[in-house]
């Protein structure tokens, strides 16, 4: 192999090895409808970050995030954080953790309920979108329900009242943003790494081709 087939070759390289840097971490499992995240959409984030503290902070906790970093990230201010995200003594400065004790969540729920800051990195966003929209009356359960993904789940459905009283597709969009906001909590430098990744692979590109014109120009007397 010629150094021009090496430099084309580590082109090739580096185009695909990052081109899928852009997508899920993991793919959409069999029987799962797939959701399109959008990360740079502020205000599906911003109306995420509302449903979960209204509806799913008072078990869930979100342990490796602070709410000042959920503000400055998604462009709320701290007079709107302190009004509608922190419902409790908590400061800006807190990890947002839940006030619900671990014996408490073991003894009413039969297992304490989990953190979500890794949710859509464990499971992904599909498997929860779903999940949230799986919910079924089951007269045999301790609370009432059931759910198609996980059957035998201890959590109860939540978003029953909202369901009822939504539109099929203002639903949808609830649980869409609720996701998005929870795909952006599982890594909250996705976009930024994103950007950075673009830059890098441009540089890289960039310098091969200097590099490649450099040795033609080294190795012409030579030939």
């Amino acid at each position: 192999m010629n150094m021009k087939q090496y430099i084309f070759s580590l082109i090739a390289i580096f185009f695909f090895s990052n081109s899928g840097f852009a997508s899920s971490p993991t793919e959409p499992e069999v029987g799962i409808e797939a959701v399109t995240i959008n990360l740079s959409d502020v205000k599906s984030l911003q109306r995420g970050a509302r449903n979960f503290f209204n509806y799913c902070a008072g078990c869930h906790s979100l342990q490796y995030m602070r709410y000042e970093q959920i503000a400055e990230d998604l462009n709320i201010s701290e007079e709107q954080l302190l009004d509608n995200l922190i419902f409790t003594n908590k400061t800006p400065q807190d990890l947002v953790t839940t006030n619900m004790l671990q014996e408490d969540g073991d003894r009413w729920f039969g297992k304490a309920p989990p953190d979500l800051t890794l949710v859509t990195r464990r499971k992904n966003p599909d498997y929860v979108y779903q999940f949230l929209k799986s919910f079924y009356i089951d007269h045999t359960s301790p609370t009432g329900v059931n759910n198609l993904i996980q059957d035998g789940t201890s959590m109860p459905h939540i978003l029953w009242l909202l369901e009822e009283q939504m539109i099929a597709e203002d639903y949808n969009r609830f649980i869409l943003d609720t996701v998005t906001f929870l795909e952006y909590v599982g890594e909250p430098i996705q976009q930024k790494r994103k950007s950075l990744g673009v830059w890098v692979i441009s540089f890289l590109v960039l310098f091969l081709v200097f590099s490649y014109a450099l040795y033609k120009d080294i190795w012409r007397e030579v030939k």
